[in-house]
């Protein structure tokens, strides 16, 4: 028997983007069965004028509140309403500041919104991004030697979110489809300084993926071997035996997240990195 779910308000206040906020916030209630919050997002609160608007907001649907406020006229402004109106709150980044403070023995800065400054890290995903988004699909080839990774597979296992996920993280990710009747171009096989990593899930969910799809697009013209199971079997044995034949990672994305995808690729890719970084030169007279 289905219990009835039960739904909350949550409010979370940020003076940056919220990104953070939303990212523990979801982390928690998806650890409920049966509950769902009704989110509430206010971010670049900087200003008692835009704190108005929260607290007013607060008061008209009570809930909880998680808040990220370097400001600490805001903040405490913020904690004495939620106190006045009976309900819970916490920043949630200050457990995580009296650790660093205790185990480093400096203080705080308080930069407002320090993790999005436009530093060198920030334009290094910013082109990582443009490249892949470029390199989507197989979109360019002469070039993928500069790529971080090539990600390859049959259509439907998440090559292009993973791409841009990893780009989003500053590497430089190209993806190229595996087709069957074509083969993979041998420049790929033979590149150098770029990941291979070879992506595959079961028949049975790419099928359901690749009917949704062809529903989605309202195609009636579609190959009838594109969400055949037994062909589509055969697809993931041609990109199995290509990975062994390489020596290049393969990684089941059946029941992964393409968060769960991204983070085995980049552990792979940094045990990948180790190995250059350690292998002795070659082809240097002593």
């Amino acid at each position: 028997m289905n219990k009835s779910r039960h739904y909350f308000h949550l409010h979370l206040v940020s003076d940056s983007t919220g990104e953070t906020l939303m990212t523990v916030a979801r982390a928690a209630t998806v650890q409920y069965e049966n509950v769902q919050e009704i989110e509430h997002v206010y971010p670049l609160v900087r200003s008692q004028k835009q704190l108005d608007r929260v607290i007013s907001e607060i008061e008209k649907a009570p809930g909880i509140v998680l808040y990220t406020l370097v400001d600490v006229e805001i903040a405490d402004r913020l904690e004495l309403k939620c106190r006045e109106l009976g309900v819970p709150f916490i920043n949630i980044l200050d457990p995580v500041f009296a650790v660093f403070q205790s185990y480093l023995n400096v203080t705080q800065t308080r930069r407002v919104g320090g993790q999005h400054e436009l530093d060198a890290e920030y334009f290094r995903r910013m082109e990582a991004l443009n490249y892949t988004m470029m390199h989507d699909d197989g979109q360019i080839w002469d070039d993928l030697e500069s790529a971080d990774i090539v990600l390859i597979g049959i259509s439907r296992t998440s090559k292009t979110p993973t791409c841009i996920y990893l780009a989003n993280r500053g590497i430089k990710a190209a993806n190229v489809p595996l087709v069957p009747g074509i083969p993979l171009p041998e420049h790929v096989k033979k590149l150098k300084k770029p990941m291979i990593i070879g992506l595959i899930a079961s028949a049975e969910r790419i099928q359901q993926i690749r009917r949704n799809r062809v529903l989605s697009l309202n195609s009636d013209g579609y190959n009838d071997t594109y969400v055949d199971r037994k062909e589509i079997s055969q697809e993931i044995n041609m990109t199995r035996r290509l990975c062994t034949e390489n020596e290049w990672p393969l990684i089941d994305v059946t029941r992964r997240s393409v968060e769960e995808t991204a983070a085995e690729i980049l552990t792979l890719f940094k045990e990948h990195k180790s190995g250059q970084e350690g292998a002795p030169e070659t082809g240097r007279a002593g």
